[in-house]
């Protein structure tokens, strides 16, 4: 039985991640009680006791915790911050499975691992299989446009929404400086920075990521289906590019997917105008942070991914 601590566990990352974990053979979860949570040193004794330490707290705190295991020299535990803190992080793989067909290999190897945040993992599923295909280039202008809901923004926002009704929807992040960029970039594969714009609805769960493109100034000048194609290639053995052919002109609306750990992708077009959106829908609670967790925890751990069974795939 490999041995998990979740750093964090009474969170709202961290109970989906032990919700998760429970019914999978071969994981055995060390809890700590409601008083020795903040307890540094029971805090380490677990981590020290450990196979597998997530982190699931403030960025800051995830650095704290990081030193923390690192004091235990060759008995230190392998990591998995779910925070922003180590997302771009020299000595830190990326843990998004999907990014490269080499990525899991790398994430089970790996000794520290950063869990990708949710906006990152859709904006990055629809630029980087353009990027490596040629149809995208690395400095090419782009525009990324999101919508969550609330649960993802924090307790304040949380609070505002649960307790006082909060806004139909809002703009917001609107310094163009989201914590989510950098990896975007990075593990996007882009050069040049994107603008980013995020938003919140008054809903729960569930978060729609979309990315508009004119398709004659792409490389190559690739059609609407030769991009799904490019998506299929990429994901078949993981994410659903929906429909079958790729194209899709109906309403996407953000929670289909509350409470699983899948990602659709989608290509809306219109040749005429030579115009695109690319849209990945996901739970930003499932996929864009547990169920990702989840998947890279068993990775770690060298058990089987539990969301496999699950994953309708759908050809472009």
């Amino acid at each position: 039985m490999a041995k998990l601590f979740i750093d964090g566990e009474a969170g709202t990352t961290g109970l989906g991640i032990r919700e998760r974990v429970l019914p999978i053979a071969g994981i055995e979860l060390i809890s700590l009680s409601d008083a020795d949570r903040k307890n540094e040193a029971a805090r380490l004794d677990a981590m020290r006791a450990a196979d597998l330490v997530v982190l699931c707290l403030p960025d800051d705190a995830a650095r704290q915790a990081t030193a923390m295991v690192a004091l235990l020299g060759d008995k230190a535990p392998k990591l998995l911050d779910a925070s922003t803190a180590h997302r771009v992080a020299a000595g830190w793989v990326y843990g998004f499975p999907e990014l490269t067909p080499a990525q899991p290999s790398a994430i089970a190897e790996a000794k520290k691992v950063s869990n990708p945040g949710c906006y990152a993992t859709g904006a990055i599923a629809l630029l980087r299989p353009l990027i490596d295909a040629g149809m995208l280039e690395a400095a090419s202008d782009v525009t990324i446009n999101a919508v969550s809901g609330y649960s993802g923004g924090g307790k304040a926002m949380i609070a505002a929404h649960d307790n006082d009704g909060g806004p139909a929807f809002e703009l917001y992040g609107l310094s163009l400086a989201h914590k989510h960029v950098p990896e975007i970039m990075i593990y996007g594969g882009l050069t040049r920075r994107p603008i980013f714009v995020p938003s919140v609805g008054h809903f729960r769960q569930g978060m729609l990521v979309s990315v508009p493109l004119f398709l004659d100034r792409l490389l190559g000048k690739p059609s609407a289906h030769e991009i799904a194609e490019a998506f299929y290639e990429r994901y078949h053995a993981s994410l659903r590019v929906r429909p079958p052919n790729g194209i899709t002109a109906q309403n996407i609306e953000p929670q289909a997917l509350n409470d699983t750990d899948l990602l659709d992708i989608f290509v809306c077009a219109n040749s005429a105008h030579d115009h695109a959106v690319l849209i990945a829908r996901l739970d930003n609670l499932g996929k864009g942070a547990s169920g990702a967790a989840v998947q890279n925890i068993c990775l770690m751990l060298g058990l089987s991914d539990p969301l496999a069974p699950t994953k309708e795939l759908h050809h472009a």
